[in-house]
């Protein structure tokens, strides 16, 4: 598979995908609005827990920036739907790039094929759907959602 890297002003793929609430999502379709994508490797880990908690948290903030966050990673939407459950997410949409495995991360460069999951990643798209921001994180690094934040309402 081709791993190219998307940047700011690249346009921004479209997809659709299924959310814990087993819901198709399509992000682009809202319009007027910015839309962060934030990509984690794996439910049920500690990073990436805290990743998606922190989503959550700041959703008011989000509100007032007219962003909307997505979680997302290679899971299986009952996965998904018992994690949301777990950690007591209702307010976000956590999506399930399972089927074809990682099409979206692989649309967004940041599939990891030998490991079969996404990298973790923030993408930051403008109501044009071009991307605005994005950034990779190690693997154990948890995004700084105060960057997120600082960026979106630049």
């Amino acid at each position: 598979m081709t791993h190219h890297k998307l940047k700011a002003g690249n346009p921004a793929p479209q997809f659709t995908l299924i959310n814990q609430n087993e819901k198709e999502v399509t992000p682009m379709a809202i319009g007027g609005k910015k839309i962060l994508l934030s990509f984690h490797p794996l439910a049920w880990t500690s990073v990436c827990e805290i990743q998606m908690r922190t989503l959550e948290l700041k959703k008011s903030i989000f509100d007032d920036l007219g962003v909307i966050a997505y979680g997302i990673s290679v899971d299986s939407v009952p996965s998904k739907k018992a994690w949301a459950a777990a950690m007591g997410m209702t307010e976000t949409n956590l999506l399930a790039d399972f089927w074809p495995h990682g099409e979206v991360a692989e649309k967004y460069g940041l599939f990891i094929a030998d490991k079969g999951i996404s990298g973790r990643a923030n993408v930051l798209i403008n109501a044009d759907q071009t991307i605005e921001w994005i950034r990779e994180y190690e693997i154990l690094q948890v995004p700084d959602i105060e960057e997120v934040i600082k960026i979106a309402s630049g």
